[in-house]
């Protein structure tokens, strides 16, 4: 049934003109589906948090909308009455195949709904690409609401072990773990110069990165601490970078590209505290899609010191753009990036990372290059549509 040219695939979940990681993978999703042959629409929310759930600016994309995609802005989050809309018009469409995308249990009530309802037509078959199972903020009425999303899903596609694993506590449904595809959507690679010259970067500094939403599980403070340490311990170092030998007295530069999503101050106290403002680039507002590749190539490496992780949006990045990485081994992060080969694996600790870094840079870029190029070719849109079209096809 699914694998017919022309059948209907629904997309629920982020799309412009929202904006963030779920937004851009939906997206790169639905023109994959297309490729595949598809008929293929996205139903995202014409509101999709409450103010008091979004701790950013603003959840809106200030970006034109993507081209030869069909995007149907129609699902509030909060009213059961659109639900019911929304779910009668979906049983009614009779699609192959619902893919619904899952990553907070505020989503719950909602989508459990429009899913109960488009289940009534005896035909549609709901795969869920589950985020999140277990949130990494944890609220009143979580397990409840997921236990009632979970209820009408036919099939799961998680992208880490660790959510497989959380998955089990609500769901005996078939579930497996695909690897998040690469985000290719953001442009091609450009040069080191180039990158750094349209972000006004200095061309000889040695730049490191924290890419997105700043929140406490993703360890920007450890970060911080780390680059005192690093500060510290290298005063009078000298590393190698591309063979090139450099004195990197208060020459790593940290660059914080990405908006807060809790109180700004505890980060700003904590760089006073360190003393470590010079060691710092703070671009801290929204990046806009258009934006994002000239950070990834501006930079040497790229730094994920999370506490706590399932998986990461920034590692397919880093993939795609080709830049070595260092993860703290928690949660699925050691996972998609072999110690050694494409970046280091540091403990979820200042001191260890500071390590990492050094290491890094007594490597240097071109020591990853290769691997990273051979690496990279498993994250495939392809195979995550074709598993998704298999589970759904599975579970009749």
């Amino acid at each position: 049934m699914l694998n017919q040219p022309q059948e209907k695939v629904i997309i629920i979940g982020p799309a412009h003109p929202l904006r963030g990681g779920l937004a851009s993978f939906d997206e790169r999703l639905a023109k994959q589906f297309q490729d595949d042959g598809f008929d293929t629409t996205i139903y995202t929310y014409s509101l999709q948090y409450p103010s008091f759930l979004f701790p950013g600016t603003t959840q809106y994309s200030s970006e034109p909308a993507p081209t030869n995609i069909k995007i149907k802005v129609c699902i509030n989050s909060i009213n059961p009455l659109n639900w019911l809309k929304v779910g009668l018009e979906l049983k009614k469409l009779k699609p192959s195949i619902v893919v619904v995308r899952y990553w907070l249990p505020f989503m719950g009530p909602c989508l459990g709904t429009i899913l109960r309802i488009v289940k009534q037509n005896k035909y549609t078959k709901v795969v869920c690409i589950a985020d999140n199972i277990i949130p990494h903020e944890k609220r009143f009425g979580d397990k409840q609401f997921t236990k009632y999303f979970t209820k009408p899903i036919d099939a799961f596609v998680t992208m880490s072990k660790k959510v497989l694993s959380d998955l089990k506590q609500f769901s005996h449904q078939p579930a497996q773990q695909i690897l998040h595809p690469l985000y290719d959507n953001f442009g091609a690679i450009v040069s080191k110069q180039e990158a750094r010259n349209h972000l006004q970067l200095n061309q000889h500094d040695n730049i490191i990165l924290f890419f997105g939403f700043i929140r406490k599980y993703k360890g920007l403070d450890l970060l911080l601490e780390a680059i005192a340490v690093l500060k510290e311990s290298t005063k009078n170092e000298v590393l190698n970078t591309n063979n090139e030998k450099k004195e990197i007295r208060n020459n790593i530069k940290l660059l914080i590209a990405g908006e807060f999503y809790e109180d700004r101050k505890q980060y700003d106290d904590l760089i006073e505290q360190l003393n470590i403002k010079e060691s710092l680039i703070l671009k801290t507002d929204f990046i806009q899609d258009s934006e994002v590749k000239y950070y990834l190539c501006a930079a040497d490496f790229v730094i994920q010191p999370y506490r706590s992780a399932t998986q990461s949006g920034v590692t397919p990045l880093a993939y795609h753009f080709e830049k070595p990485m260092l993860v703290t081994n928690v949660g699925g992060l050691p996972d998609l990036v072999p110690n050694g080969k494409v970046g280091l694996i540091a403990e979820p600790n200042p001191q260890s990372i500071a390590e990492k870094i050094k290491e890094l840079y007594t490597f240097g870029e071109q020591h990853f290059l290769a691997a990273l190029q051979e690496e990279k070719k498993k994250y495939s849109w392809k195979i995550l549509t074709n598993k998704i079209v298999e589970l759904g096809s599975s579970s009749e």
